[in-house]
């Protein structure tokens, strides 16, 4: 359990350390700070989006230290001394990822609010297993919800995105 001092209203803060898209950062937070919060409101990482809340919906999935995981069911101290990486560091430069290239190619874009987990889900997918069947690929994102019905082309996308032929 990370450090704690106890501020002025007798609410203990902890202080953690969190490596986040390659960059270190340190800061004070409340026992209760789920990560998804932390990620958005103390580092500005708006991209990871806030949905049901609940670890329903997969919108706030991101990867901690390669694996995809709600970012709502999880505390900030809980990350304490671990890496994540968020849809801000899955493209750190101006070009996009091979993942991003194909959910525009193919149309798996929608509203977008599902988007970056279901990109997260799929490069961690990916990651593990570069040439995944259509089966894993629903698999994989079983857990993020579409609620424009596009997992035809999301589907499309991520097996495009793996260099399979797509039909």
């Amino acid at each position: 359990m990370p450090n704690f001092i106890t501020d002025k209203d007798g609410i203990k803060r902890y202080l953690i350390t969190i490596k986040v898209n390659g960059d270190e950062y340190t800061r004070l937070v409340k026992a209760n700070t789920l990560l998804v919060n932390f990620l958005r409101d103390e580092l500005d990482l708006t991209g990871t989006k806030r949905g049901c809340e609940l670890g329903d919906c997969g919108s706030c999935t991101v990867l901690l230290e390669g694996k995809p995981i709600n970012s709502c069911l999880m505390l900030a101290v809980e990350a304490d001394g671990r890496e994540i990486t968020t849809i801000e560091g899955v493209a750190p430069t101006a070009e996009l990822d091979i993942v991003q290239e194909k959910f525009i190619e193919y149309g798996g874009l929608q509203c977008g609010y599902c988007t970056p987990g279901m990109i997260m889900s799929a490069k961690a997918l990916l990651a593990r297993n570069p040439k995944p069947t259509e089966y894993e690929v629903r698999e994989a994102i079983a857990g993020n919800l579409c609620r424009c019905t596009g997992y035809v082309n999301i589907v499309k996308a991520i097996m495009a995105a793996s260099g399979q032929e797509v039909q």
